[in-house]
């Protein structure tokens, strides 16, 4: 299994960015699948998550209402939509798939539930 993100860069604050991702070697809409990033010096962390076919979605209060989280399932891809981007929005990204079946918002922000990941992208925000 292969998960390839793509789609970082510099953007501007206020700007926007689509973060891609594309796998290989797993049929996604199988799959819960996530966004998480690591800023230098910083844990990693959840950004967002969307259900099986993209009827749920969930958020980190930190990114709510700015990013947006959706698949294309017959693409076999995961996309985050980044608006309005802050300086502190500034890490790689990385796409995630869970490995197990099940939708809790408790078990989906979490790192452990998720079994393959993608190679990251960087994102840089300026002020």
């Amino acid at each position: 299994v292969q998960l390839q993100a793509s789609g970082g860069g510099l953007v501007q604050a206020g700007g926007s960015l689509r973060l891609s991702c594309a796998a290989s070697g797993r049929t996604l809409s199988n799959y819960v699948m996530g966004w998480f990033r690591q800023a230098p010096g910083k844990e990693r962390e959840f950004v967002a998550a969307v259900s099986m076919i993209g009827v749920s979605t969930y958020y980190a209060d930190s990114v709510k209402g700015r990013f947006t989280i959706s698949r294309d399932n017959a693409k076999n891809m995961v996309f985050l939509q980044m608006n309005s981007p802050k300086p502190e929005d500034t890490a790689v990204y990385y796409c995630a798939s869970k490995g197990t079946a099940g939708w809790s918002v408790a078990v989906v922000s979490g790192s452990s539930a998720y079994d393959y990941w993608g190679q990251g992208t960087q994102v840089t925000v300026s002020s």
